[in-house]
């Protein structure tokens, strides 16, 4: 059995094909993984001795802006996205059973040509039901294509989405499909999803709403218990007093980061608790040569956000699963795509907060705080944790190779 997994998407995207990939291989699968060519994802994997095929331009680059805009913007990186991960696949897995395709879609839409070519199986994945067609939420916003203020009803939203999706992308899917040998469509993001994509998500955190059109296959997030010791100067500082504040935002570029890391430790010093600053992409930085502060780079946040008092993070959803399995008290401090739907998620399940904006105040965010770390927030956050089914990439695994 062979299976080629793929994403193009920041580390929070990469880490869940990890979990996939182990179980997978558990069970006797041959697998890779197509994602893009940043060290850290690289790295993951050879750790668990998966192999990948880098694909496509660096996501830390494209993010934090190294890489300069491309003539033709959006669509052209479409195209270039597409034929990518297309040309990569095709090379990749001939004779593949099964392609998963997870990330944005222009890459999603490669895969799947490269499916049709190639005579195998494919399934579409999504981490959170937001990115998903439904009558009870509405879509995420498609690059320079803001929902219109005045529509409430969510069919009429997902519906105006399609659209957004054929002006936006279809004229650079389409023109490689041709180039390819395979017909147009007219329907980009149905026939990306296909009517039975699968959502990667814990079903307490986010649930899939029943009734809907779509015939969504639930299976669990996608995680790994990861065994890798925290560096040894960050188990100095952990037991050197109470457990501390964990501050991150992933692959968020924030701006003004040194505002930002100011007004986070400010907050947290406000509440009596020491802090730890993960780099990150935003590139947060000590403050002041205090002991109660310490920056870390890439660490085992399982382990990490078990000993945290609370995290504070942009509520992406691989650090939002994280949180919630390791039964951390959460602050959201959402900056766009699904994270509001998380930072909601949060707050509904009694977690922790919301915070009331995307750019963190001293005053905004210790009123947060002051919600996460009460007594009664680590003991909802510990029920739910309790509930969290780790066995998502167990059951897709099984679901792919029978």
């Amino acid at each position: 059995m062979r299976v080629l997994l793929s994403a193009y998407d920041s580390r929070g995207g990469v880490e869940p094909l990890v979990g996939l990939a182990v179980r997978l291989r558990e069970i006797g699968a041959e697998v890779r993984v197509c994602a893009p060519p940043d060290e850290e994802f690289s790295g993951r994997l050879a750790g668990v001795g998966v192999e990948m095929v880098p694909t496509g331009q660096s996501v830390r680059d494209l993010v934090t802006g190294k890489t300069p805009p491309t003539a033709g913007g959006v669509p052209r990186r479409a195209a270039e996205l597409t034929a990518a991960f297309y040309d990569k696949v095709t090379a990749t897995a001939p004779g593949c059973d099964v392609l998963v395709a997870t990330g944005i879609l222009p890459a999603a839409a490669g895969v799947r040509a490269a499916a049709e070519k190639l005579g195998s199986r494919y399934v579409y994945a999504s981490y959170q039901p937001v990115s998903l067609p439904s009558p009870h939420h509405p879509p995420i916003p498609r690059p320079g294509r803001p929902l219109a203020p005045d529509v409430t009803d969510h069919q009429a939203l997902w519906e105006r989405d399609a659209q957004d999706v054929q002006d936006v992308f279809g004229e650079a899917i389409n023109t490689h499909r041709a180039s390819v040998g395979l017909p147009p469509l007219d329907a980009i993001r149905d026939h990306v999803f296909t009517d039975r994509p699968w959502l990667a998500s814990d079903p307490t955190l986010a649930p899939w709403q029943r009734p809907a059109d779509l015939d969504v296959v639930q299976t669990g997030a996608w995680v790994l218990p990861d065994e890798r010791p925290l560096p040894a100067d960050l188990e100095k500082f952990l037991d050197a007093g109470e457990p501390p504040v964990y501050v991150g935002f992933g692959s968020i570029p924030m701006r003004d980061p040194g505002d930002v890391a100011r007004a986070t430790v400010e907050a947290i010093r406000a509440r009596g608790r020491r802090a730890v600053l993960s780099r990150g992409w935003a590139d947060l930085a000590l403050v002041d040569d205090q002991d109660d502060c310490f920056v870390v780079g890439e660490a085992n946040h399982q382990a990490l956000f078990r000993r945290a008092a609370a995290v504070v993070h942009h509520g992406g959803a691989g650090t939002t699963t994280t949180a919630t399995w390791a039964g951390a008290p959460q602050v959201v401090v959402p900056q766009g795509g699904d994270q509001p739907y998380f930072a909601s998620r949060v707050g509904e399940l009694g977690i922790g907060a919301a915070h009331d904006g995307a750019t963190p105040a001293v005053e905004s965010l210790s009123a947060a705080l002051g919600v996460a770390l009460a007594p009664e927030t680590r003991v909802r956050a510990a029920a739910v944790a309790g509930a969290f089914r780790t066995d998502g990439a167990a059951v897709a695994a099984r679901l792919l190779t029978t």
